[in-house]
């Protein structure tokens, strides 16, 4: 039974039972301001005590998501899926420091929320909070809260500016020119950066490549794995979708075959039998950019990926065609990632249709030409 007090003026409530060795525990909470609220909390208690929801447990939140994280994620991801869970842990230290997880408010977790999303792009908060919920689902489970203080919240976020960093078709052909001339086998990172813009690839799925890999008679690129070079491992592809065949030109084939030179398994690879990693293409690419006076703060490899779309979608490539040599799993993944880029298409295909309208509708109707004095 729960004992009701009332002390300066409050009411609290105090719920006490025996553990399995026999010792008595409690739960305790004050400051009700009526003895009608502070039973409905008893009563509440009481049931979650007799569904086995409650231990005698009540550590700091912070302490539980760490608790958590070691135990039943740490192994399973790669070190950089894991640096999510470590910021993650920092920020919640930072905001909520040694607070008990069964003190952890609906309000306060929006609040954490906000303020994160204030200066973080969509992505990063989506995944922060998909993290987060999942670590308070398990809470609920192992009997710490009784309710989850993540349902229901209203996600914000500023716009990354880095995604509509793109090269236009005339700042492709400069860079694919430049990148081109005086290249050999030597200069890998050029060849990465100029495959990456003929095909969309990712950086990991370029860096997994093998000879096998391409097809030289029927002019594909299958990409079916992904190299991770934090834990310098193969492995799968980003997901499942992610597996894909496509199409490239012989151009594109006779410049990727001058690196056979190398004698390496891996396309990609010198002939110390390495890889250009992210930092090595990148820093290929800013010169490249900064040769060529082509002003872009934030463009990095990932960008080439977006310059593809666009120049796809400049040529009048459908989506779905797209989505398919993005490896994205349908088309609503590739017009919401890149929603933007959509968007300027649509504006200049309307631009478009109204001139083709205008065309036929030129000479007008013959009382239209009759009220503006035309015969």
């Amino acid at each position: 039974m729960a004992s009701i007090t009332k002390r300066f003026g409050k009411w609290q409530v105090r719920v006490a039972w025996r553990d399995a060795d026999g010792k008595w525990r409690s739960r305790n909470k004050s400051g009700f301001p009526t003895k009608a609220s502070a039973r409905k909390w008893g009563i509440e208690q009481e049931q979650l005590l007799n569904n086995g929801q409650i231990t005698n447990s009540n550590p700091e939140w912070a302490s539980y998501f760490d608790d958590w994280y070691t135990t039943y994620k740490k192994n399973k991801i790669s070190k950089s899926t894991s640096r999510l869970y470590d910021k993650t842990l920092e920020r919640i230290r930072d905001y909520w420091k040694h607070t008990k997880i069964s003190d952890v408010k609906r309000r306060q977790y929006q609040d954490f929320m906000n303020k994160f999303g204030s200066n973080h792009a969509k992505e990063t908060v989506q995944k922060t909070n998909s993290v987060i919920r999942a670590c308070v689902k398990d809470a609920i489970l192992d009997g710490l809260i009784p309710k989850d203080f993540t349902q229901r919240i209203e996600l914000t976020w500023t716009i990354d500016k880095r995604e509509v960093e793109y090269l236009n078709q005339k700042e492709i052909k400069q860079l694919v020119d430049y990148l081109k001339d005086g290249i050999n086998p030597r200069l890998v990172s050029r060849y990465m950066i100029i495959t990456a813009i003929y095909t969309g690839a990712r950086l990991g799925e370029l860096m997994a490549l093998t000879w096998n890999d391409i097809n030289f008679n029927f002019k594909t690129i299958t990409i079916s794995k992904s190299y991770d070079y934090i834990n310098d491992q193969i492995k799968e592809p980003k997901t499942k979708s992610s597996n894909r065949t496509i199409r490239v030109n012989q151009g594109l084939l006779n410049l990727i075959g001058e690196l056979k030179y190398n004698h390496q398994p891996y396309v990609f690879m010198t002939t110390q039998g390495t890889r250009p990693g992210s930092t090595a293409v990148n820093k290929t690419l800013k010169k490249a950019l900064k040769k060529n006076d082509i002003d872009k703060k934030n463009f990095h490899f990932h960008s080439l990926r977006h310059s593809h779309v666009a120049l796809l979608l400049d040529k009048g490539v459908d989506l779905y065609a797209i989505s398919q040599r993005l490896g994205h799993a349908n088309m609503t993944t590739t017009a919401k990632k890149y929603a933007y880029l959509i968007d300027e298409h649509r504006a200049r295909s309307n631009d478009l249709i109204a001139e083709v309208l205008d065309e036929i509708d030129e000479n007008g109707s013959p009382v239209a030409r009759l009220l503006h004095g035309e015969k």
